[in-house]
């Protein structure tokens, strides 16, 4: 008698593999599928000038043609498409669907990019939404705010990632400055913004949850909160996060409205990553992607957590029916972590050697650090995601140990850390 399970999957396509891709593709190789990277016309500018990770057995270029696209893709016995970035989410969405395979819902997908549709997509589905206007008309924005959530409203471009050009202003002057330059700046994929969105600045903590689904059925990977701060400009940047265990009261409900937004904007398979802000009235979504949460380091947060995103992502594709079995909530609290920022605080500054992070490496809880610049190349001050020269990952069973070198860290920072040797 036949066997009733399907066959195994021998070869995947990732989207613009230039962010968590390059995590995903060693661990396809592992299983023993093979991968080729479909290239989006416009790919994260940020992103693009790291190396390119190798291993692809193929790459295709999509020159806006979907059928076309797909085609080649099928030619090449692609049987799953999945979005490594930001920037590939609408195009995997649109060449899964070509090809019929394993996707996410069809029916507004926009709603998965465009964060005003965004929240239009979870006031239909009945789900809790923050306040939210979108103009190309400063002046329509000002108005807004001062008849409607008052001040400070954020505005960022209506299709931001990565902190771009996200500003909670607390003036209409301010308003009008940072509509103008979101106006005339690009998005991180180097499109130009058309029009601006607003909302209104929600207070509380702020958590993320990244998750990983198959047919509509969402399991937890890790729900951790952030810790940011907001620059005398109004800039919001990234300070350190730390992990929630899964029976904490705040991450049970955090995750369940996670799901609920989810299932909103019709996220049915692969990764996401959902940021929420938990006020007075409850969890309020700051936005939903559909993809991996980024600067991940996988090995640590199984160490960590016992699993990790990017393994359970493999794990949906070779084993599906293990993946199914999995609970709801995947992950544990085994190890006690801080995932901290760096920040340049100052105008000028070079990205640091080895020897300027020896003082990083000395601390007690060090065990992991990333720079994103090579060593010596002059730094901007920090104001966003693509300004922050990397991050240091601590683990102790301390809290007041991490909490010192977490303090000590940024003294390094402030001291010498980004100095220029030569001057």
């Amino acid at each position: 008698m036949p066997s009733s399970s399907p066959a195994p999957v021998k070869r995947v396509a990732f989207v613009d593999a230039y962010a968590m891709g390059r995590l995903l593709l060693p661990v396809m190789n592992r299983l023993g599928i093979e991968s080729v990277h479909v290239e989006s016309p416009h790919p994260d500018v940020h992103l693009v000038r790291l190396p390119f990770p190798e291993g692809f057995v193929a790459r295709v270029r999509h020159d806006g043609d979907v059928a076309a696209t797909a085609a080649a893709l099928r030619e090449l016995g692609v049987e799953r498409v999945i979005s490594s970035g930001e920037s590939g989410v609408e195009l995997t969405d649109r060449l899964a669907a070509e090809l019929g395979t394993p996707g996410n819902g069809m029916s507004r997908p926009a709603s998965r990019r465009n964060k005003y549709d965004m929240v239009l997509a979870l006031r239909d589905a009945g789900v809790e939404s923050a306040a939210t206007i979108v103009s190309a008309d400063a002046e329509e924005i000002v108005k807004w705010a001062e008849e409607s959530v008052g001040y400070p409203v954020v505005l960022k471009p209506v299709a931001s990632c990565g902190t771009d050009n996200v500003v909670a202003c607390a003036s209409a002057d301010q308003v009008r400055a940072v509509h103008e330059k979101i106006m005339t700046s690009p998005d991180r994929t180097g499109l130009p913004n058309t029009t601006v969105l607003a909302q209104e600045f929600l207070d509380g903590d702020e958590y993320f949850v990244n998750a990983v689904s198959r047919d509509g059925r969402h399991h937890t990977a890790e729900i951790w909160r952030y810790h940011k701060t907001r620059l005398p400009g109004g800039n919001i940047i990234y300070d350190y996060n730390e992990p929630l265990a899964p029976d904490d009261p705040q991450a049970e409900q955090v995750e369940a409205y996670a799901h609920q937004v989810l299932d909103a904007l019709e996220v049915r398979n692969w990764a996401s990553h959902t940021e929420v802000m938990m006020t007075a009235r409850g969890p309020v979504l700051v936005e939903c992607a559909a993809r991996f949460g980024g600067g991940q380091v996988p090995e640590i947060a199984s160490r960590c957590l016992g699993t990790n995103q990017i393994e359970l992502v493999g794990l949906s594709v070779v084993d599906p029916d293990a993946f199914d079995l999995l609970p709801t909530t995947a992950y544990r609290l085994l190890e006690r972590l801080r995932y901290v920022h760096l920040v340049n605080p100052n105008d000028h500054g070079v990205a640091p050697s080895a020897e300027a992070m020896a003082a990083v490496r000395a601390l007690p809880s060090y065990v992991h650090a990333v720079t994103t610049r090579p060593a010596g190349e002059p730094l901007p001050r920090t104001v966003d995601v693509a300004t922050q020269p990397g991050y240091v990952i601590l683990i102790s069973e301390d809290p007041e140990q991490l909490d010192a070198d977490y303090r000590r860290l940024r003294e390094i920072e402030r001291d010498h850390l980004y100095a220029d040797p030569a001057s």
